[in-house]
């Protein structure tokens, strides 16, 4: 079908939307034909309209001639500009219709419109797991590839995560400002904190949906549920064994590397896991509690770190 109109030339026929001219209804008609006659000559794509082809050129020349004058930023096109100057303003023109959230750009608000939804268009190729935003879906890949891109300056710890990091570099700073109202433990997070209150609470909010158990930390109850679903995503890279955590692939490591972090400081005795080196030191105290478990305390917390 035709997209020019027999009564108006500057009408479209097959959405009626109208516009000034012939030649930006003609550009308009591609919308509908899938026409691209304007190519790329570095690489394969090619646009409907001449102005794209331009804009996209940059992505090779490196170009951006669109400048912020509050921080001097510079972008290759108009519209990213203009998203971004609201991060100066604090402008959020676009507002979902189901909560009260705004966002600075379109693009935002269509991610966020599939909280409502749910739907879940982007699919990870390895366990068919869905998110509905792509950079959840990069994000989880990272399990899979093992990738850690985001490394502690002070320790040089590396992490699949940008918000596991800046959790992490507070460890560095000492700084624990939420206390508990209980028994005065500090926390680094207030997310922390709020976990904690369970166990004073005995609150578990979290309920496995194939058994009767309840967990008082959601991560517990996603541990819990490979039970059932035989799920192991944490993989041996030496061995390939497959592991249902994270920990447990750290323990196995050890039968490769002959690591035993864990000592007697009675008769230096070393063992793989805190387990063993608990139960041993019962030979010692004669199967009363280790005076020296504040010391094993404390060495598990800086492993952790």
């Amino acid at each position: 079908m035709s997209a020019l109109s027999g009564k108006n030339p500057n009408i479209c026929t097959v959405c009626q939307k109208t516009f000034s001219c012939k030649s930006t209804l003609v550009a308009h008609g591609r919308v509908h034909s899938g026409e691209k006659p304007y190519q790329c000559t570095e690489c394969t794509k090619s646009f409907s309209c001449k102005s794209s082809l331009v804009t996209h050129m940059r992505v090779h020349t490196g170009e951006k001639p669109y400048q912020c004058s509050e921080c001097s930023k510079s972008f290759s096109c108009k519209s990213t500009l203009v998203a971004h100057v609201r991060v100066h303003t604090g402008e959020k023109p676009h507002h979902c219709s189901e909560c009260s959230k705004a966002f600075t750009c379109k693009s935002t608000l269509v991610s966020h419109m599939r909280v409502h939804t749910g739907e879940k268009r982007h699919q990870c190729a390895e366990c068919g797991k869905t998110f509905s935003q792509n950079s959840d879906l990069v994000k989880h890949m990272r399990v899979h590839t093992g990738d850690k891109p985001y490394q502690c300056v002070e320790c040089l710890k590396d992490f699949s995560d940008r918000s596991h990091l800046t959790r992490h570099m507070k460890c560095h700073t000492g700084k624990k400002p939420y206390q508990c109202s209980v028994c005065s433990k500090y926390f680094i997070q207030k997310s922390n904190l709020v976990t904690h209150m369970r166990v004073h609470s005995g609150e578990k909010p979290y309920s496995c949906t194939v058994c009767p158990k309840d967990f008082s930390r959601k991560s517990d109850l996603s541990i819990h549920m490979r039970v059932h679903t035989g799920e192991k995503p944490f993989i041996c890279p030496l061995c390939l064994k497959a592991f249902s955590q994270k920990q447990n692939v750290v323990l196995h490591m050890r039968v490769h590397t002959g690591e035993k972090p864990y000592h007697c400081s009675v008769c230096l005795k070393y063992f793989k896991q805190e387990s063993h080196l608990t139960a041993h030191m019962k030979l010692h105290t004669g199967g009363k509690p280790s005076r020296c478990s504040e010391h094993l305390k404390n060495f598990r917390h800086n492993l952790l770190v």
